[in-house]
């Protein structure tokens, strides 16, 4: 007799399936099912790549971790829309590095999708070797700024949430 096999990352599964019934809009039957079927064969079939999530010590912390990138994602759609309706010959895009006290994979990865999905800022490269990210910002006259307010804002954050 076959077994089926374990959940070779539960959390990743579970994030998996709240963003299925979430981006489907649905919470018909069907879609808890499907959702659950993707979730489980996803992390299943990805499993030798995916790394192994780290434990999250501060589950409290992720949340409000997750509203603030969140307010900061509204509050940066505003700038960049006024930025995008407003004329282009006054931008000031820069390139820069941000170091990095974050160890962790995982958790450097979370702080490369926090700087991109915020409008405005996106990560161009991960140097884990290196220990640093390599940021552009759509109009930024002092990118050094930045780099403290990415700093403090997030990685912080990351390592209390991390352990790390």
């Amino acid at each position: 007799m076959r077994t089926i096999p374990s959940l070779p990352h539960p959390r990743f599964s579970l994030v998996l399936w709240v963003l299925w019934l979430l981006l489907a809009q649905s919470a018909s039957a069907a879609h808890i099912i499907l959702g659950a079927l993707l979730a489980w064969a996803i992390p299943l079939a990805c499993g030798t790549v995916l790394p192994p999530l780290p434990p999250v010590r501060r589950p409290l912390g992720f949340l409000a971790y997750v509203g603030l990138v969140a307010w900061d994602i509204l509050i940066a759609n505003v700038r960049v829309a006024r930025l995008a309706f407003g004329s282009v010959t006054g931008l000031r895009g820069a390139t820069f590095d941000v170091p990095l006290d974050l160890e962790e994979p995982v958790a450097v990865s979370m702080l490369a999708a926090t700087v991109t999905l915020t409008p405005g800022t996106v990560t161009l490269l991960i140097d884990l070797p290196g220990r640093r990210l390599v940021v552009h910002a759509l109009d930024e006259p002092d990118p050094d700024a930045v780099v403290i307010q990415i700093k403090q804002r997030y990685e912080n954050r990351l390592k209390e949430i991390f352990g790390c």
